[in-house]
């Protein structure tokens, strides 16, 4: 698998405009936002990733893990004890797959559109 890094933590959020206030109180500022979509917000390290209702794709907090190439991470996962829960599909922004590690917990991988 090429190489890979956690790329951000994905919260999905009811309220993205809530959201964004109740993380900025933390010290987390909106380096990016799409809509009542998605926002980024600088986590000091790592990002967090607050998904608006239309971009829950994993219905719980998960790491998201960026890989050069999805098919190929979902393939070399898969192998190695991962369970595929949704995709590859294309996201707004990028390629994605859900997936959960041998003891069920959900995790996030994506790349580049393809």
């Amino acid at each position: 698998m090429s190489e890979t890094k956690i790329g951000n933590v994905l919260v999905p959020v009811d309220d993205l405009d809530k959201a964004i206030a109740f993380y900025g109180a933390l010290g987390f500022p909106v380096r990016f936002r799409d809509g009542d979509r998605f926002a980024a917000l600088d986590g000091r390290g790592v990002t967090i990733a607050l998904a608006g209702p239309e971009e829950h794709v994993t219905g719980a907090t998960a790491p998201s893990y960026k890989v050069g190439d999805v098919a190929e991470a979902v393939r070399d996962l898969t192998e190695a004890g991962a369970r595929l829960v949704r995709g590859p599909e294309e996201g707004p922004h990028e390629v994605r797959a859900v997936l959960s590690d041998p003891s069920g917990n959900v995790f996030v991988i994506y790349g580049g559109k393809a």
